[in-house]
């Protein structure tokens, strides 16, 4: 199915001349990757919003084959799909979520929509989990369990049977080529644990590899110590 206002974006410069073409149109930015299962049946759903919706621009991107636009938008899974009116945000989904952002996308399907601003929970990023404050002390426990749960444990977004970016894949692929078992944590499940893990292990991305309770580092050092021999010494017996 195609459609005439649902474009393939080729370059940053493509994406803000696409914008700018009309400030009060609303966009659906839909950033996805071709190694993602779960992205296929959401490019087929934004394909089927943008041929009912022939008043709204919907931009296909690549996430990893334009970084820039990625980037600047905090892109960190896939799919995730924002809506913008100009260069205003309107709303931001992550996941397989096609009934919230087909809802989201009939919201401001009609030029009434337009001076409305919808409060209901289509509009939350999906990914994102409330939580209650947690004593730091209580937190650094919380961690420390977790780093230990398992003699290699993997710190990753997603989980090893569908993760939502790149390095994650990569990292999981390699551990398995490895023929090492290992143990996983989605660090999108706990916003908590997300950000405890950047500052206790002063390691501010993820994937991140932990053996034996230590970090030892994310997808790049993995590889190297894997070239070396040296992962295969660190996990020997395990």
């Amino acid at each position: 199915m195609s459609s005439s206002n649902l474009v393939t974006v080729t370059s940053p410069e493509h994406f803000k001349e696409l914008l700018s073409k009309d400030l009060n149109r609303v966009s659906v930015l839909n950033f996805w990757a071709p190694w993602a299962d779960v992205c296929k049946p959401m490019n087929e759903v934004v394909a089927s919003l943008a041929a009912k919706h022939p008043q709204l621009l919907f931009l296909s991107i690549e996430a990893e084959e334009q970084p820039d636009i990625a980037e600047s938008f905090d892109i960190e899974a896939v799919p995730t799909f924002l809506l913008l009116r100009g260069h205003t945000l309107l709303s931001r989904h992550s996941g397989s979520v096609a009934p919230a952002l087909t809802a989201a996308v009939e919201s401001y399907s009609t030029p009434a929509s337009s001076s409305s601003n919808p409060s209901n929970s289509s509009t939350t990023p999906l990914s994102s989990t409330s939580l209650s404050p947690q004593p730091p002390q209580s937190l650094e426990d919380k961690l420390t369990g977790l780093m230990n749960r398992a003699p290699v444990m993997l710190f990753m977004k997603g989980n090893p049977d569908a993760p939502q970016c790149g390095f994650s894949r990569q990292t999981v692929a390699l551990l398995r080529g490895e023929g090492v078992q290992f143990g996983w944590f989605d660090i999108f499940s706990d916003q908590s644990v997300r950000e405890g893990l950047k500052k206790h292990n002063d390691w501010p991305t993820f994937p991140q590899i932990i053996v034996k309770g230590e970090l030892i580092g994310g997808l790049d050092i993995l590889k190297e110590l894997i070239a070396s021999g040296e992962f295969a010494e660190l996990t020997q017996g395990i």
